[in-house]
């Protein structure tokens, strides 16, 4: 697989359509839970660290980015 100096732009770009996605979809819940339940179903979990609030995958757990929610 060759990787080009634009694959940095584009996992920025993918990973700002992410959270934007996320985040509209907070605005659609009305609490938390409803929130996390519905992220569950496209394949997303929210974990609180030290950092915030980090979106990531599941099952594997892999991060993808932190949201101010």
């Amino acid at each position: 697989m060759h990787f080009t100096s634009n694959t940095a732009a584009l996992t920025a770009a993918l990973v700002s359509q992410v959270r934007t996605f996320v985040m509209d979809e907070r605005k659609n819940c009305v609490s938390d839970r409803e929130w996390k339940f519905r992220l569950k179903g496209y394949g997303y979990d929210l974990r609180q660290t030290d950092r915030g609030t980090v979106l990531t995958t599941l099952p594997q757990g892999v991060e993808i980015c932190t949201l101010n929610a």
